[in-house]
């Protein structure tokens, strides 16, 4: 029977959407998280009847056919990349992205990565690094005797020295954004690859046009929306518990087959 075959698929899609739901939901605290969001398909059709068909001599046509479904297919686990909340933490590495763009960060192996968790620290030599102890692009240092360090929304790094009253620029913080968002590689770690679905990046100065703007003291929360995604859980529940009941259903009528004397 296809019905078997067919709840099948179903059953698999809501589990595939569960995982999806059950990580958004674990990541729900997690600084710079996009919620993900399940899409499926439905399968390729068999033809008891095919539509248009020739249904006599004379050329009359078959007006609708007869098509059965085969089930169900993940096609895609789209990334919704709606602004989170801005969170104040006080720490004055701290840095959010208010609109678009991601932060540079280099790899041990050499690579660029792009992130908007913006939980910066320093390195023993002063240079603003990831919790990870990565670099943030452009490798800025802060030297040992500042006593202030001041980003504006443009991006500009300024320390404050002993004995200066004038704050001093020593870099630029710059943010990238690509052409599709949705096509970036999660690694894990809040951390982001480029990849040839994503198109190229491209490198700008905060707050200038197409680009977002850099918060101090800030951090994005999730854009995860608890209530949501316990109404889509409960909603791929039932799913799963109807596809399951099809298989009930389909394996009783076959026992009613078997059992015919």
């Amino acid at each position: 029977m296809r019905s078997l075959d067919i709840a099948g698929t179903g059953m698999q899609a809501q589990q595939t959407n569960v995982e999806v739901i059950s990580n958004n939901i674990a990541n729900m605290s997690t600084t710079g998280f996009k919620r993900r969001r399940a899409e499926f398909q439905d399968l390729i059709y068999q033809n008891l009847r095919r539509v248009g068909a020739n249904s006599s001599d004379t050329g009359t046509l078959v007006p609708s056919g007869a098509q059965v479904g085969l089930g169900v297919k993940t096609a895609a686990i789209y990334r919704i990349n709606a602004q989170g909340n801005l969170q104040q933490t006080g720490n004055t590495l701290d840095m959010a992205i208010q609109g678009n763009g991601y932060f540079q960060v280099t790899l041990p192996s050499g690579d660029t990565a792009y992130t908007r968790d913006g939980t910066f620290g320093l390195a023993s030599d002063g240079t603003i690094v990831t919790a990870d102890g990565y670099t943030v692009q452009p490798g800025l240092q802060i030297p040992s005797n500042a006593t202030g360090v001041a980003v504006n929304s443009s991006g500009q790094v300024q320390v404050t020295l002993q004995g200066q009253t004038a704050p001093q620029t020593i870099g630029q913080l710059q943010l990238t954004v690509f052409p599709n968002e949705a096509g970036l590689e999660a690694q894990g770690d809040n951390l982001f690859l480029q990849t040839a679905a994503s198109g190229a990046p491209v490198a700008g100065n905060p707050a200038t046009q197409g680009f977002g703007s850099v918060m101090q003291g800030f951090v994005e929360t999730s854009n995860v929306n608890i209530v949501t995604e316990i109404t889509n859980l409960i909603t791929a529940q039932r799913a799963y518990e109807m596809n399951s009941r099809v298989i009930t259903t389909s394996d009783e009528m076959m026992s009613t087959l078997t059992n015919l004397r």
